[in-house]
């Protein structure tokens, strides 16, 4: 890691940049964040990237932890400070924005139509999300069965995905994947 790539300025301008393109919130930039992260500027491994995806995800909040985590891993508590508020201001002020020009246009059939075509967009960046995390974490041959059944069951059933994370768990610490 390079004096440059992990300052705060870089931190301050890869998420503010980011967060504008984070439609559907942090979990849907994660393949960006994951290129980003992992593959530029090599501030973690694709292990420890899906380890702080975990963590983020276990963890109370929203689900823009991944950057306060990456932060952290780059510049201690001050880096988890910038990474969030990059991430979470610009988009947090364009939505202000956004939100007050569609609300002087409720005759317009604009909101609805901008609504309707992010909903794919979103789903698409959701599903890329999921094929990186399994790639960064996915080590073994059984890890990418584990991986591909555990979604079959959770897009076709409405079992709880705790009891899901809990059998990938119990099949981790058993030593099957």
């Amino acid at each position: 890691m390079s004096s440059g790539d992990s300052s705060l300025g870089s931190l301050a301008t890869t998420f503010g940049m980011m967060s504008l393109f984070a439609i559907g919130g942090a979990n849907a930039a994660v393949p960006e964040i994951h290129r980003v992260v992992v593959d530029v500027h090599h501030w973690l491994t694709d292990l420890q990237f899906a380890d702080a995806y975990a963590i983020a995800q276990l963890s109370p909040g929203p689900n823009v932890l991944i950057v306060t985590l990456i932060g952290y891993q780059v510049a201690g508590v001050v880096g988890a400070m910038v990474a969030t508020l990059s991430m979470c201001g610009p988009t947090a002020a364009l939505a202000y924005v956004v939100s007050r020009m569609l609300g002087r246009s409720s005759h317009s059939p604009w909101p609805a139509i901008i609504q309707a075509a992010l909903v794919p967009l979103s789903i698409g960046l959701m599903c890329a999300s999921g094929f990186v995390l399994a790639m960064a974490s996915d080590r073994s041959a059984g890890a990418a069965v584990v991986t591909v059944i555990v979604a079959v069951v959770a897009g076709a059933t409405r079992i709880n995905p705790l009891w899901l994370l809990i059998a990938g768990g119990v099949l981790g610490f058993a030593g099957v994947v």
